[in-house]
């Protein structure tokens, strides 16, 4: 059912998540209820610096306040599943930072408590809120792509000296970054993954998931259409400046990311290149969160102090991302990407691990992360 704005938001989790606290406070569908960390030195500080009035210490005690209608979860990816699921028994509507759960048993049992409460659950994925994201959807739209033939992603990221669960951390369980625009562009869902691991990270890092390889490479069968995808991922022990990539091959026109982080993208007609750039896309916001596509907490004037803070980045997504939400409450809708779609990004890197491990053997994706039909009609994936 719909929530009668505004819509009170609890914050839980302020490293990354502290950049979302002025988006709510200034989003005319929301109100920011109360903010949740664990330490409460930094609680404090980053509650007294916002202003934010109810500060939570203990999730188990935010959970039984009644004022709270959702929780937006910014915790270490191992807690993503156990608090989603505690939420939503307790009535919550959620968004989750990625990856949805580290087990499918987790994205299983989320979806499966939406379906019997009507709660709502978003993950978070802010690729496919990008301005890059938006602008190829919109090349798609027009038919200015044509025909999709191939879609590619990467995500690749030194974490060397990343603190606890990081360390080892096999490539595929954090991949909704180069899974998610691969499945989202084209309006499917993965149905089988195919995934080989190559090389390898220093001993002390394997042995923590038991996962030996620096990089896993994993191909995606799309379901419903003739469309396969590649996406890469690595984590360690490999030379790479930060990248969150997705490269679309169509029939008139082709987009790829550029190799080098803040170079413009490259649109290819046939084989003519040339650099484009791409807009903001703040027009499809609120005024008040319009500015927060172009800089971060951290980059405003009032909070230049706040040193704890991240700075901005993800491609201007943020706002839309909590625009998104918000909104899906308000209208009674499914945000996207929902519950089962989230599942399906995310178990489709978890069910890549295994294919790494098992030598490249096919995993098909689990039937709770599927639509009742592939792509309709009215969807680009390209019909076989």
């Amino acid at each position: 059912m719909p929530i009668a704005p505004p819509v009170r938001v609890a914050l839980v989790g302020l490293g990354f998540g502290a950049e979302f606290i002025p988006i709510y406070q200034r989003h005319p569908l929301a109100r920011l209820e109360a903010i949740c960390q664990r330490t409460r030195a930094r609680l404090d500080a980053v509650g007294e610096a916002f202003g934010v009035r109810k500060r939570y210490a203990d999730y188990a005690q935010l959970l039984r306040d009644p004022d709270i209608d959702a929780v937006h979860i910014n915790t270490p990816i191992p807690e993503h599943g156990p608090q989603a699921i505690r939420a939503l028994e307790a009535g919550k509507h959620v968004a989750c930072t990625v990856p949805m759960a580290t087990r499918v048993e987790d994205a299983r049992r989320i979806v499966e408590l939406c379906r019997s409460t009507g709660l709502r659950y978003m993950m978070m994925e802010t690729t496919v809120y990008s301005r890059e994201f938006f602008f190829v959807q919109e090349l798609l739209d027009k038919g200015e792509l044509g025909r999709i033939q191939f879609l590619r992603a990467s995500h690749q990221q030194e974490m060397a000296g990343w603190p606890g669960y990081w360390e080892g951390l096999p490539p595929m369980h954090y991949a909704t970054h180069c899974v998610g625009p691969v499945l989202a562009l084209p309006r499917a869902e993965a149905e089988f993954v195919a995934c080989l691991g190559s090389g390898a990270i220093e001993p002390r890092l394997a042995a923590r998931y038991g996962s030996p390889f620096a990089v896993e490479t994993c191909h995606i069968q799309l379901r419903g259409c003739d469309l396969a995808a590649e996406v890469t991922r690595s984590l360690f022990n490999t030379a790479r400046q930060y990248r969150e990539s997705f490269d679309v091959y169509g029939s008139r026109q082709s987009f790829e990311w550029s190799q080098i982080e803040h170079e413009d993208p490259v649109v290819h007609a046939g084989e003519t290149p040339r650099r484009v750039q791409v807009p903001d896309y703040a027009q499809r916001l609120p005024e008040p969160v319009r500015e927060f596509t172009t800089r971060g907490v951290y980059d405003s004037q009032e909070h230049q102090h706040l040193s704890f803070l991240q700075g901005s980045g993800h491609g201007g997504s943020h706002p839309h991302l909590a625009h998104e939400f918000l909104s899906a409450l308000v209208e009674g809708r499914e945000p996207f990407p929902g519950a089962r779609a989230s599942a399906n990004w995310t178990c489709a890197g978890l069910l890549a691990h295994e294919s790494a491990m098992a030598g490249g053997a096919q995993r098909r994706l689990p039937e709770f992360t599927l639509a009742s039909a592939p792509a309709t009609e009215t969807a680009p994936c390209n019909k076989p």
